[in-house]
């Protein structure tokens, strides 16, 4: 903030402005946090959250059965003419 290049009139602003923006980071003080806060829940408290499970996709066709080339789980494409080395 030294090297800012502020013109005179503009500093009592400036420096207001800087003094609420200081005022403001300091109430985060006030913020619960860690182990203590509660943690955060959009909608009523009573809602329950679903277990966060990892299941497949449930698609009728697996992806190997309708990609055009598919190598060790990822599909496989051709260059672009574009991106082709000239010879």
């Amino acid at each position: 903030l030294a090297e800012l290049d502020v013109a005179e009139e503009d500093l009592p602003r400036l420096v207001e402005q800087m003094g609420r923006i200081v005022e403001f980071v300091a109430q985060l003080d006030e913020v619960p946090a860690g182990d203590s806060a509660p943690p955060f829940v959009a909608g009523p408290a009573q809602l329950t959250l679903r277990p966060d499970l990892v299941t497949p996709s449930g698609l009728v066709r697996p992806p190997v059965a309708f990609a055009p080339e598919f190598t060790r789980g990822f599909f496989s494409v051709p260059k672009l003419g574009a991106m082709e080395e000239a010879e």
